[in-house]
């Protein structure tokens, strides 16, 4: 039988946008949270430079710096905040049970899941070398930092087309680098592509090496087809094939969606499973912006607020 080392009312797990908007709103409703950081402290946004989007930073502000503002904010009102990786659930029965680092079991109440969403890369050296130095993987998060320069985009599906034709809008020419002879992008996307002067697509394209010491300078690029290689003057270099949702440990208890991210009901952030929520990029993935995600965040909190009080009336109810 497993042994149940604590017992809280919120267990927030993930540390980004979400998880920390929902830290702050639970912490301020006096529910004294404890959030779990997972294996990438603050998030994806710890791994971008400037971020400019983001309401009430009219100067801009990097990644990190507004991730740690985040966490000083969330501890301030009394949040809980811990290094670790939560390793398997028990949703079988309410309270709920998580276990971290497989070994420390907590029973929650109520448990929000933050846990977000990890771009898919092509797995070359310099892509990680450049991150953040002109290799991205969100077009309109970044996008702005090139506008009227060279880039170019990895993909063809939706995604891929549709930050194609957002970055022409700002850029001066868009290289889109597809591996197959055709766009897997729905009909619509297609003739937008199509209708774009300032998009050229390599058919039958792979990338073999993204160019650059310090920032991103250009792109080798090889036909797949004839084996030639052709390099382009680019200052961008854009990733579209795909996000992969952080849901492993949820499998079995949680409703996923055809793309593998949690089902909400719509216009909350409730699961299948009574006292569990989900916020932020792990349940969207449609718009992936840390405004979105904190938005979430805060609907969860306030979802998880009211399951709590009316679970607290429900045991008075039965007392009675």
């Amino acid at each position: 039988m497993s042994i149940v080392n604590e017992k809280v009312k919120v267990l927030i797990i993930g540390s980004g946008p979400a998880g920390y908007t929902a830290a702050i709103y639970a912490a301020r409703a006096e529910l004294k949270p404890v959030l779990y950081t997972g294996i990438q402290p603050g998030g994806q946004l710890t791994i971008t430079t400037d971020v400019e989007n983001y309401p009430g930073y009219p100067d801009g502000i990097m990644g990190p710096e507004m991730m740690e503002q985040f966490r000083k904010q969330a501890e301030r009102f009394g949040t809980d905040i811990r290094f670790g990786l939560a390793t398997s659930v028990d949703f079988s029965s309410w309270p709920l049970k998580v276990t971290f680092d497989e070994e420390h079991i907590i029973e929650a109440e109520s448990v929000i899941i933050s846990t977000g969403a990890s771009a898919k890369w092509l797995g070359i050296e310099s892509e990680q070398r450049l991150n953040g130095h002109g290799v991205s993987a969100c077009a309109v998060c970044d996008g702005f930092f090139f506008r009227k320069m060279e880039v170019a985009i990895v993909g063809g599906g939706d995604t891929a087309a549709e930050e194609a034709t957002y970055l022409a809008k700002i850029c001066s020419k868009v290289h889109m680098l597809v591996r197959r002879d055709e766009l897997r992008a729905s009909k619509a996307m297609q003739k937008r592509v199509e209708a774009t002067p300032n998009i050229e697509v390599h058919w039958n394209t792979e990338t073999k090496e993204i160019i650059g010491h310090k920032t991103v300078d250009g792109v080798t690029i090889r036909n797949v087809v004839t084996g030639e290689e052709t390099t382009l003057d680019i200052q961008g270099f854009f990733v579209a094939i795909g996000h992969t949702p952080n849901t492993e440990i949820f499998k079995g208890w949680l409703d996923f969606d055809e793309h593998g991210y949690i089902k909400t009901r719509p216009g909350t952030t409730i699961t299948n499973i009574e006292g569990v929520f989900a916020s932020g990029d792990v349940q969207d993935r449609i718009y992936r912006q840390a405004v979105t995600a904190a938005g979430s965040g805060c609907m969860a909190a306030l979802d998880a607020e009211k399951f709590l009080v009316a679970k607290e009336t429900e045991t008075m109810e039965t007392t009675l």
